[in-house]
């Protein structure tokens, strides 16, 4: 099990791209969007709407999250649909708390067991 957890976590420079990436307000926004979107994303003009923020710096904030490989973009006709990466987000948050609680094991509730949730339902027993 402990090789499990291993696996989903991201190099230490991977970390550092990805938290340098939000480590600014216009993007931490944009990538909160799109994680709030969920699978089916959202296309730089409902985002530019949405956030209020003008398409050419827009452009700017979603090459670097996508540099940092928050997001990915696939075409969908003429258009851009952007989507957060989940398992990237996942691996950043594995990183982040990997040796919490002193190096005790720390691990996620079993399903239907009551155990305290971050905002974005992502159950924790750390600490």
């Amino acid at each position: 099990m402990k090789k499990e957890k291993a696996a989903s976590l991201i190099a230490e420079d991977e970390a550092v791209a990805a938290l340098s990436a939000l480590a600014q307000a216009q993007r931490l926004r944009v990538f909160r969007a799109l994680v709030v979107a969920g699978p089916q994303g959202l296309t730089p003009g409902v985002l530019s709407v949405q956030l209020d923020v003008a398409p050419s710096g827009l452009s700017f904030h979603l090459k670097a999250l996508l540099h940092a490989g928050l997001i990915s973009s696939e075409p969908d006709g003429r258009h851009l649909v952007y989507r957060a990466d989940f398992p990237r987000m996942n691996g950043l948050l594995d990183y982040l708390t990997e040796h919490c609680c002193q190096g005790a094991a720390c691990d996620v509730a079993p399903a239907g067991k009551a155990a305290p949730t971050s905002k974005g339902g992502r159950k924790t027993v750390c600490c």
